[in-house]
């Protein structure tokens, strides 16, 4: 009997590790069950290993004189191969260069970049599943919540940018196929880009849909017409955030606007509206204490930005806010509109109709495919000025 019971509990010993190992795909990772066994495979990219192959990174060589191969070869001379020789790569000017390719199914977990040039001129796109129109188009400053070109420190869930200009990305990225990111060079000079892409290969769950994010930007003669942040839109998903740089181009305060969600045939009037801009950023009373804006950011909302004029050459107010839906996903079966109020105040207790300039990015997941996005801006339009 004392043999049998040994021998039942070696046998426990041995399979049970290997039973949880295949129960868990490694996705949905957090202090709930970041203990738990998952045979999904941890790799990452950056330019020390392009490919995220397991044992390939670090490879560069000193004699490689080929760009973005070995840029950083004359730091390195002393110490060869192995010791930093390629830790960013050189985006030349009007160019479009691939941060990663990856055949899945799998999902990227985590991205860190630090730009250097014009983050406005430098479009980030995401492509899922062989597609030729990407699900992502977006400038990397808009992208990560430094939408006028000047650092701020953000810390939320899903951003954060930290100390000097270091971006961080945690939106969950699933994909089945394929996987395929680039960023396009718009400026004239040259940029240099340090990144790495963290990112998991797995199963994928039959229901997860695609993250696809949109760029888009106000700056005409709007008055007594609602700015669109997203139309559109077709197919079932949820939408998950609202990154907005807004400029003001009048006194008083400016946003008392409703934001308004159009959901599966709306026509004039939404299913879900809100009561007034810095409400829906989960602030109140124009983020005003004792005179003066006070910038914040949290787990899920912030105005992480507020620019003043300077007395000169900066002639105008501008500011930058978030919000993130992962706890209250708006989700719609067919098709989503979104739009906001360009809202203010006039004499009289009078509301104004505003003529800001909004460059808006907002982020949702849908299946595919995609209806196509709108036309990117040009890059005179693109410009922060």
């Amino acid at each position: 009997m004392r043999f049998l019971l040994c021998l039942l509990l070696v046998s426990l010993a041995l399979t049970a590790p290997a039973q949880q190992a295949g129960s868990f795909n490694g996705l949905d990772v957090g202090l709930h069950n970041i203990f738990r066994l998952s045979n999904a495979k941890t790799r990452s990219i950056s330019p020390e290993n392009f490919t995220g192959e397991k044992g390939r990174g670090g490879m560069a060589e000193l004699s490689d004189t080929t760009l973005n191969r070995a840029n950083a070869r004359r730091e390195a001379r002393d110490l060869g191969r192995g010791w930093k020789l390629n830790p960013f790569v050189i985006i030349k000017p009007r160019t479009t260069f691939t941060l990663a390719e990856i055949t899945g199914p799998g999902q990227i977990q985590h991205i860190w970049m630090t730009p250097t040039g014009n983050w406005r001129f430098s479009i980030l796109r995401f492509y899922w599943d062989d597609e030729t129109t990407p699900s992502v188009e977006v400038p990397v400053g808009d992208f990560f919540g430094m939408g006028w070109g000047e650092y701020a420190h953000l810390n939320s869930l899903a951003v954060t940018v930290n100390p000097g200009s270091a971006f961080n990305c945690y939106w969950p990225m699933p994909f089945r196929r394929k996987c395929r990111i680039t960023m396009e060079n718009l400026d004239e000079r040259e940029m240099r880009l340090y990144y790495q892409i963290d990112y998991t290969l797995t199963d994928v769950p039959a229901d997860a849909a695609y993250l696809h994010a949109q760029f888009r930007r106000d700056h005409s003669q709007h008055e007594k017409q609602p700015i669109t942040l997203l139309d559109g839109v077709r197919g079932k998903g949820q939408y998950v955030g609202t990154y907005l740089a807004w400029g003001v181009t009048n006194n008083g305060w400016w946003g008392e606007g409703e934001i308004k969600f159009y959901l599966d045939g709306d026509r004039d009037f939404p299913t879900i509206i809100g009561t007034g801009t810095e409400d829906y950023f989960c602030g109140s009373y124009n983020f005003d204490r004792g005179g003066q804006y006070v910038p914040f950011s949290t787990a899920y909302a912030g105005l992480p930005q507020v620019i003043k004029p300077d007395g000169t050459y900066k002639a105008s107010q501008r500011f930058g806010l978030y919000r993130w839906h992962l706890t209250d996903p708006i989700r719609f079966d067919q098709n989503l509109r979104v739009t906001i109020q360009d809202l203010g105040w006039r004499s009289a207790g009078r509301y104004l109709a505003q003529n800001s300039d909004v460059a808006s990015t907002i982020f949702w997941y849908q299946t595919e495919p995609h209806a196509p996005f709108p036309k990117l801006p040009t890059r005179d339009e693109l410009e922060v000025n």
